[in-house]
């Protein structure tokens, strides 16, 4: 059995993580907690729309909505450098506000809602809710906001359903539907209160892209430290991973490390911010076209390339055992997971689970499996959708949840800062 002590070093990185989920309501505010976070370490912010000098050396990323790409060009590279590719995906299961979003009923306030994403219902009620995500004005800028907590999914009391232990099951649209103050809707203004968090005018808002996020801040607890709970470890938690890899990548690897963090994966990732969209494709392009190649250099590069595609994974859960595979079971604590599916919802081969059991080796990580129960289907990731559209092979990994898609899921504390480590050391191969 190997060795689970939390380390010194295992709880700062979940310290950090917290800080990084607490600053990352929405993907855009990720987004930008990246692109904060890189450009304090010395990377350089690109813009879409002009002309870029990308050369040996350069560490620069570049933001298209709730989606960012960052990367390392190595000093030695030239234009058939290939690409080790860190995945993950800035978006969450939520509530997301609809159009006339200030709503109410019986001397309530509340929030005109829709659903984002497969969020586990149940576990949004009776807890301090944020609003996050973007505005844009009416000159085209855009502007951040985040309020503190402000709305609540409050549960009828037991007293007036005595039966709901044994059926609770909530209406999406009636019984979904957040309160945020008293008083008459005609007289509140819900987006004068994001506004307001923006710094802005509510007059000049056009448009606006608002989910829902739990209020708490992330923490470590449990015998021995080895449990983290936070909102949003799907899929925070590897682009944080990734984040602090890229941050100490080296310029003396044999290829170009990047991050790659895409919106949208939790509604089906076909967006123009999302992996089944052109960014990373164009991006890829951009940077080879600056280090002077030509199609065939581009061809033999992505042929010689990987992406490492991370994304939570199902723990084995003590109170539901029939839910999972009998043999391979992933346990908090125990590492990192490979992702298996023989139908390629993950995208793992021979080959990719080689090279990552090298990578875990070269960072001194145990690595777990994850295969799904043959009776419960599992899901898909931005990995299948990677492989297919640029044909770089591609594994899928991650670190084993518990409570996946709930507005507060957990992990091992342990694994949190292992997945890292491997992040590191596939950067650095």
């Amino acid at each position: 059995m190997p060795d689970t002590t939390i380390t010194p070093a295992a709880l700062t990185h979940a310290d950090d993580l917290a800080d990084f989920v607490a600053a990352s309501p929405s993907s855009f505010h990720a987004a930008a907690e990246v692109a904060r976070r890189l450009t304090d370490v010395g990377f350089t912010a690109l813009d879409e729309l002009a002309a870029w000098q990308v050369a040996p050396g350069a560490k620069q990323f570049v933001v298209r909505d709730g989606a960012v790409l960052a990367w390392v060009v190595p000093s030695g590279a030239d234009a058939s450098t290939p690409f080790h590719i860190f995945g993950a995906h800035s978006d969450s299961p939520a509530f997301k506000l609809k159009p006339k979003p200030t709503t109410g009923r019986l001397g309530w306030l509340q929030a005109g809602v829709e659903i984002y994403g497969g969020p586990l219902l149940n576990s949004w009620l009776d807890r301090e809710l944020r609003l996050a995500g973007r505005l844009v004005l009416d000159d085209g800028t855009e502007a951040l906001a985040a309020t503190g907590p402000l709305l609540r999914l409050p549960q009828l009391a037991i007293h007036l359903d005595r039966e709901a232990n044994d059926h609770l099951a909530l209406h999406k649209q009636t019984q979904t539907q957040p309160v945020w103050g008293l008083g008459e809707a005609a007289s509140a203004d819900l987006l004068a209160e994001l506004a307001t968090s923006a710094g802005v005018d509510a007059s000049r808002i056009r448009g606006y892209d608002i989910v829902t996020a739990d209020a708490a801040r992330g923490a470590v607890f449990g015998r021995d430290d080895v449990f983290f709970a936070s909102g949003r470890l799907d899929d925070l938690a590897s682009v944080h991973a990734g984040l602090v890899a890229l941050a100490d990548a080296g310029l003396d690897a044999p290829h170009i490390a990047m991050l790659a963090v895409f919106d949208h994966e939790e509604v089906g990732s076909a967006t123009r911010s999302g992996a089944a969209g052109p960014f990373l494709a164009e991006v890829i392009e951009r940077i080879q076209l600056a280090l002077g190649a030509d199609r065939e250099q581009q061809l033999r590069a992505l042929a010689a390339s990987w992406c490492v595609s991370s994304d939570v994974g199902h723990a084995v859960h003590p109170n539901y055992p029939d839910k999972h595979d009998p043999v391979v079971q992933p346990l908090l604590g125990r590492g990192p997971i490979l992702k298996i599916n023989a139908n390629q919802r993950y995208a793992t081969d021979a080959a990719g689970a080689a090279a990552w059991h090298g990578w875990c080796a070269a960072a001194d990580v145990v690595s777990q499996e994850f295969v799904s129960n043959n009776a419960v289907p599992c899901g898909s990731t931005i990995g299948p959708i990677t492989a297919t559209r640029l044909g770089i092979r591609t594994v899928d990994v991650g670190i084993p949840i518990l409570s996946m898609h709930s507005a507060r899921e957990l992990a091992g504390t342990a694994d949190l800062a292992a997945l890292a480590r491997v992040a590191g050391a596939f950067f650095a191969a």
